[in-house]
C-alpha cells in the first residue's frame, strides 16, 4: 500500500505563491548593490523589458511549479507499506539431548530401501525439527559415558544442525549417562534466564554410567522448572527359537525410568520404533510446545522519497536549460 508518512508537509504547496502574491519587494536601496546603472538602455536596445525569467514563459512556469510539487512530495516520504507480518514472541529455550552410546549403531530403521542405524534416523528428523524452531534458543548436548554441552542456547540453528549431523558415535563414549545428561542441562538453564526451559532427550538404552543418578537429576530438573520430553529410540529386539521362529526379545530401553522423568517434570514419554513414529514425535512436540505469537503485526516499509527527488531535480535542470537560451 501507498502512503505518504508526512501528509501535513502538502500544506506548504501554495507557499511559493503567498509569497509572490503578498511578499513586499525589496526596496531599491537593498537591491543598489545589483543595480545596472545603464540597463534602462539595454532594455531599450534588445527590447526585453525587466523581470524574472519565468515572468513570461508559461512553459517554465509550469516546470517550476510541477518541481515545487515534486520536492514538497519527496519531503513528505512517499513510501510502500509491505504486507502485514505477525510479530514472534521471545521464543522459549530448548535443548536436544542426543543418546551417542555404542548401541545407537545398531541398524533398525528404515530410509527409503535402505537400513540406516538409530543416529542417523534421528540426525534426519532432529535435523526438520531444529528449522522449524523459528525464535527459539536450540542447544545441543551429547552424551555417553559422559555428557557435553556441544552447542549452547543459541538462535543459530543452522550451526546447531551441523553440530547434529557431525555427531559420531563414541564421541562421548560407550555407555549412557542419562542423569548426567539432565543434570548438564539443569546447571546450563540455571544460568539463563528463561521463562521456557525444554528438555528434548533421546536415548535407546538404560542409564549405565555418570556421577548422578537419572531420579536425582529429575528433581533438579523439576525444582527448576525444566520440562522433559523423553523419547526411547529403537525397534524391538528380536531372536531365533530353538525351531527357527522369530520372537520378541523385548527392548532395553528402561521406559519406566523415562516416563518417570517425564511425568515428574511435566513432560511426556514418547516410543520411537520406526522413522515415522520418530517424525510423528517431532510433529507432536511441535503442537506441544508451540511457537507463539503476538497479535501485532508489523508492515516493512520501502522509502520512495529518491523518485520524486530525482524527477525535481532533472526538471529543476530543464529550467536551466531553458533560461540560458531565453539570454
Amino acid at each position: 500500500m501507498f502512503e505518504f508518512a508526512w501528509p501535513w508537509l502538502f500544506l506548504i504547496l501554495p507557499l511559493p505563491w503567498l509569497v509572490r502574491r503578498y511578499g513586499r519587494p525589496m526596496s531599491i536601496s537593498r537591491q543598489s548593490g545589483l543595480e545596472v546603472p545603464f540597463i534602462a538602455a539595454m532594455e531599450q536596445a534588445t527590447g526585453h523589458s525587466r523581470g524574472t525569467a519565468l515572468s513570461g514563459s508559461l512553459p517554465l512556469l509550469v516546470l517550476a511549479s510541477l518541481s515545487w510539487c515534486l520536492l514538497v512530495s519527496a519531503a513528505a516520504r512517499p513510501q510502500w507499506l509491505g504486507e502485514p507480518v505477525p510479530q514472534q514472541l521471545e521464543g522459549r529455550d530448548m535443548v536436544l539431548a542426543i543418546d551417542l552410546s555404542e548401541s545407537m549403531l545398531e541398524k533398525d530403521f528404515v530410509l527409503g530401501d535402505q537400513l540406516i542405524n538409530r543416529l542417523l534416523a534421528t540426525k534426519v528428523v532432529a535435523g526438520d525439527f531444529i528449522e522449524r524452531r523459528q525464535g527459539d534458543r536450540i542447544g545441543l548436548i551429547l552424551f555417553g559415558e559422559q555428557a557435553y554441552m556441544q552447542a549452547p542456547l543459541t538462535h543459530d540453528r543452522t550451526t546447531v544442525k551441523q553440530l547434529l549431523e557431525e555427531a559420531q558415535i563414541g564421541l562421548a563414549g560407550k555407555a549412557t549417562a542419562i542423569g548426567d545428561a539432565i543434570g548438564l542441562a539443569v546447571k546450563r538453564f540455571r544460568e539463563m534466564d528463561s521463562q521456557q526451559r525444554i528438555l528434548i532427550l533421546m536415548t535407546d538404552g538404560t542409564n549405565t554410567a555418570g556421577a548422578l543418578e537419572p531420579e536425582k537429576a529429575t528433581e533438579l530438573a523439576a525444582a527448576e522448572g525444566l520440562r522433559v520430553y523423553t523419547i526411547g529410540i529403537g525397534a524391538e529386539r528380536q531372536q531365533r527359537g530353538l525351531l527357527g521362529s522369530l520372537f520378541s526379545a523385548g527392548s532395553e530401553i528402561d521406559e519406566a525410568s523415562l516416563r518417570a522423568i517425564a511425568e515428574t517434570t511435566g513432560g511426556r514419554y514418547f516410543r520411537a520404533r520406526d522413522l515415522d513414529q520418530l517424525a510423528e514425535i517431532y510433529q507432536l512436540l511441535d503442537e506441544l510446545e508451540p511457537v507463539q505469537q503476538d497479535a501485532d503485526y508489523f508492515r516493512p516499509v520501502s522509502s520512495l522519497y529518491q523518485w520524486p527527488l530525482l524527477a525535481a531535480a532533472l526538471l529543476l535542470a530543464v529550467i536551466a536549460l531553458l533560461q540560458q537560451r531565453r539570454v
